[in-house]
């Protein structure tokens, strides 16, 4: 990969991923341009999970899996700024570990409710997974 500025909004923040490119990566990182398709597959599965979840008929209390969802969803938000903008490897790998947990307690709580909004955060998770892999790994490498 060529040594590019690319530049990300984000809140009005503007976050030079060049500082990415000089990186050492693990083996199996994929190139750049995977992310976004992918990320827009998984958020429109997330999508259809908490509409299904929130919209299925059910006598079950659903504020433990509300409560998760906003958790893990926050994380993930929060990612992104913490891994590009502040570079902070580390701390985006804490913070991916413990998305990964909030979205294991989310699909626990769906499924009890809906068992299909469980299954569509399945990408998710796997994808989550490999994140952390990518991430753990620039950590170690860097």
């Amino acid at each position: 990969m060529s040594d590019v500025n690319i530049f990300v909004k984000w809140n009005n923040i503007s976050m030079d991923l060049s500082w990415y490119n000089t990186l050492h990566k693990p083996p199996l990182n994929p190139p750049s341009a995977i992310f976004a398709p992918v990320w827009g597959v998984i958020y429109t599965l997330i999508f259809l999970s908490f509409f299904i979840f929130m919209f299925a008929k059910t006598d079950k209390d659903k504020k433990a899996g509300i409560l998760f969802f906003l958790v893990q969803l926050l994380l993930n938000f929060s990612w992104s700024p913490v891994f590009f903008y502040l570079h902070n490897i580390t701390l985006s790998f804490v913070i991916i570990i413990l998305l990964l947990i909030f979205l294991i307690l989310t699909i626990i709580s769906f499924y009890k409710i809906s068992k299909p909004a469980a299954y569509l955060l399945i990408p998710y998770l796997l994808w989550i997974c490999f994140a952390a892999y990518l991430n753990m790994g620039i950590m170690i490498l860097n």
